[in-house]
């Protein structure tokens, strides 16, 4: 069974910093093209970064460029994002996601990032 448990979320002050976790099972990780998405109030899901596997290819939307980073560890099937210098517009529902947009994807229940003073 698949499963993708995403932890880190919480409250933080704007300028402030986050790292999440995705901890998956019952895929093979290691070959797997992985993302983060998010979902903010009253949007649309938005992706926001991805990787490829063994390559560590990574890729970013213009939204989070320079400021977020994601990472992974095959070893621990494991999917991160380091998020720095957050905003209030980074508010949102984030979930990592395995092969998002394919017929293939799977996502997690996702974790409440809200950037707020």
């Amino acid at each position: 069974q698949v499963q993708l448990v995403e932890s880190g979320g919480g409250l933080v002050q704007p300028g402030g910093s986050l790292r999440l976790s995705c901890v998956t099972s019952g895929f093979a990780f290691s070959v797997a093209y992985m993302s983060w998405v998010r979902r903010a109030p009253g949007k649309d899901m938005e992706w926001i970064t991805g990787i490829t596997s063994n390559t560590m290819h990574t890729y970013y939307a213009d939204s989070v460029k320079g400021r977020f980073t994601i990472s992974r560890d095959n070893a621990k099937n494991t999917l991160y994002l380091q998020m720095n210098s957050l905003k209030s517009e980074d508010t949102a529902v984030y979930h990592c996601a395995k092969a998002y947009g394919s017929a293939n994807q799977a996502m997690g229940g996702g974790t409440q990032v809200t950037v707020s003073s």
